[in-house]
Protein backbone atom coordinates (compact mmCIF):
# COMPACT_ATOMS: atom_id res chain seq x y z
CA UNK A 1 0.00 0.00 0.00
CA UNK A 2 0.88 3.63 0.31
CA UNK A 3 3.18 5.02 3.00
CA UNK A 4 3.00 8.72 2.24
CA UNK A 5 3.19 11.94 4.25
CA UNK A 6 2.37 11.28 7.88
CA UNK A 7 2.59 7.54 7.26
CA UNK A 8 6.15 7.91 6.07
CA UNK A 9 6.87 10.21 9.01
CA UNK A 10 5.56 7.55 11.39
CA UNK A 11 7.53 4.78 9.65
CA UNK A 12 10.73 6.83 9.92
CA UNK A 13 10.22 7.02 13.68
CA UNK A 14 10.14 3.22 13.98
CA UNK A 15 13.21 1.18 14.90
CA UNK A 16 12.67 -1.30 12.07
CA UNK A 17 10.64 -1.16 8.88
CA UNK A 18 9.43 -4.08 6.76
CA UNK A 19 7.59 -3.45 3.51
CA UNK A 20 5.49 -5.39 1.05
CA UNK A 21 6.91 -5.38 -2.46
CA UNK A 22 3.98 -3.33 -3.76
CA UNK A 23 4.47 -0.53 -1.21
CA UNK A 24 5.02 3.05 -2.33
CA UNK A 25 6.67 5.73 -0.19
CA UNK A 26 6.69 9.49 -0.29
CA UNK A 27 7.17 12.65 1.69
CA UNK A 28 4.94 15.22 0.05
CA UNK A 29 4.97 18.59 1.85
CA UNK A 30 6.37 20.31 -1.25
CA UNK A 31 3.18 19.37 -3.12
CA UNK A 32 1.09 21.13 -0.48
CA UNK A 33 3.28 24.07 0.51
CA UNK A 34 3.78 22.62 3.98
CA UNK A 35 6.98 23.08 5.97
CA UNK A 36 7.85 19.62 7.23
CA UNK A 37 8.61 19.68 10.99
CA UNK A 38 12.29 20.09 11.82
CA UNK A 39 12.31 16.99 14.04
CA UNK A 40 10.83 14.85 11.26
CA UNK A 41 13.23 16.32 8.70
CA UNK A 42 16.22 15.50 10.92
CA UNK A 43 14.90 12.00 11.58
CA UNK A 44 14.41 11.37 7.86
CA UNK A 45 17.89 12.71 7.03
CA UNK A 46 19.45 10.55 9.74
CA UNK A 47 17.66 7.52 8.33
CA UNK A 48 18.22 7.91 4.59
CA UNK A 49 21.03 10.48 4.43
CA UNK A 50 20.82 14.16 3.51
CA UNK A 51 20.79 13.63 -0.27
CA UNK A 52 17.91 11.14 -0.25
CA UNK A 53 16.01 13.22 2.31
CA UNK A 54 16.32 16.29 0.09
CA UNK A 55 15.18 14.29 -2.93
CA UNK A 56 12.07 13.10 -1.10
CA UNK A 57 11.31 16.46 0.53
CA UNK A 58 12.00 18.72 -2.47
CA UNK A 59 10.29 16.60 -5.12
CA UNK A 60 7.40 15.01 -3.26
CA UNK A 61 7.78 12.11 -5.68
CA UNK A 62 6.71 8.63 -4.71
CA UNK A 63 9.34 5.90 -4.68
CA UNK A 64 9.08 2.13 -4.81
CA UNK A 65 10.46 -0.44 -2.43
CA UNK A 66 13.73 -0.95 -4.33
CA UNK A 67 14.74 2.67 -3.84
CA UNK A 68 13.33 2.71 -0.29
CA UNK A 69 15.47 -0.30 0.57
CA UNK A 70 18.56 1.12 -1.11
CA UNK A 71 18.20 4.43 0.76
CA UNK A 72 17.60 2.81 4.15
CA UNK A 73 13.98 3.90 4.43
CA UNK A 74 13.04 0.23 4.86
CA UNK A 75 15.07 -2.66 6.22
CA UNK A 76 13.50 -5.52 4.36
CA UNK A 77 11.17 -5.93 1.37
CA UNK A 78 9.06 -9.05 0.97
CA UNK A 79 6.43 -10.36 -1.39
CA UNK A 80 3.06 -8.98 -0.31
CA UNK A 81 1.75 -12.40 0.74
CA UNK A 82 4.84 -13.12 2.88
CA UNK A 83 4.98 -9.85 4.83
CA UNK A 84 2.81 -10.75 7.83
CA UNK A 85 4.52 -14.12 8.31
CA UNK A 86 8.01 -12.59 8.16
CA UNK A 87 7.12 -9.82 10.62
CA UNK A 88 5.67 -12.39 13.03
CA UNK A 89 8.80 -14.55 12.71
CA UNK A 90 11.10 -11.58 13.26
CA UNK A 91 9.07 -10.47 16.27
CA UNK A 92 9.64 -13.91 17.80
CA UNK A 93 13.38 -13.60 17.11
CA UNK A 94 13.54 -10.22 18.86
CA UNK A 95 11.50 -11.50 21.81
CA UNK A 96 14.11 -14.23 22.34
CA UNK A 97 17.03 -11.81 22.33
CA UNK A 98 18.38 -9.80 25.23
CA UNK A 99 16.19 -6.79 26.01
CA UNK A 100 19.22 -5.32 27.78
CA UNK A 101 21.28 -5.44 24.59
CA UNK A 102 18.42 -4.03 22.54
CA UNK A 103 17.73 -1.15 24.94
CA UNK A 104 21.39 -0.13 25.15
CA UNK A 105 21.90 -0.47 21.40
CA UNK A 106 18.84 1.68 20.74
CA UNK A 107 20.27 4.49 22.86
CA UNK A 108 23.78 4.18 21.44
CA UNK A 109 22.64 4.11 17.80
CA UNK A 110 20.56 7.22 18.48
CA UNK A 111 23.77 8.97 19.52
CA UNK A 112 23.17 8.90 23.24
CA UNK A 113 26.47 7.84 24.75
CA UNK A 114 26.25 9.60 28.11
CA UNK A 115 24.81 6.47 29.74
CA UNK A 116 27.64 4.08 28.91
CA UNK A 117 28.42 3.54 32.60
CA UNK A 118 24.72 2.96 33.33
CA UNK A 119 24.46 0.25 30.69
CA UNK A 120 27.73 -1.36 31.80
CA UNK A 121 26.32 -1.56 35.33
CA UNK A 122 23.03 -2.96 34.05
CA UNK A 123 24.95 -5.64 32.14
CA UNK A 124 27.06 -6.56 35.18
CA UNK A 125 24.03 -6.89 37.43
CA UNK A 126 21.59 -8.51 35.05
CA UNK A 127 22.93 -12.02 34.69
CA UNK A 128 22.07 -11.86 30.98
CA UNK A 129 25.69 -12.14 29.84
CA UNK A 130 26.29 -15.25 31.93
CA UNK A 131 22.99 -16.71 30.70
CA UNK A 132 23.82 -15.93 27.08
CA UNK A 133 27.25 -17.56 27.29
CA UNK A 134 25.89 -20.59 29.16
CA UNK A 135 23.11 -21.03 26.62
CA UNK A 136 25.60 -20.79 23.78
CA UNK A 137 27.91 -23.40 25.34
CA UNK A 138 24.98 -25.68 26.14
CA UNK A 139 23.49 -25.17 22.66
CA UNK A 140 20.12 -24.04 23.95
CA UNK A 141 18.00 -20.93 23.71
CA UNK A 142 18.90 -18.33 26.34
CA UNK A 143 16.42 -17.29 29.03
CA UNK A 144 17.20 -13.62 29.51
CA UNK A 145 15.65 -11.96 32.54
CA UNK A 146 16.49 -8.23 32.29
CA UNK A 147 13.51 -6.08 31.37
CA UNK A 148 13.08 -2.36 30.80
CA UNK A 149 10.99 -2.20 33.95
CA UNK A 150 14.02 -3.20 35.99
Amino acid sequence: GFCVGGGCQLAAACDLRFAAGSAVFGVTPAKLGIVYPASSTRRLAALVGPASAKYLLFSGELIGTERALRSGLVDEVLPDAALDKRVAEFTRVLAGRSQLTQAAAKEFTAGRTDRDAYWAEQARGSGDTAEGVAAFLERRAPRFTWTTSG
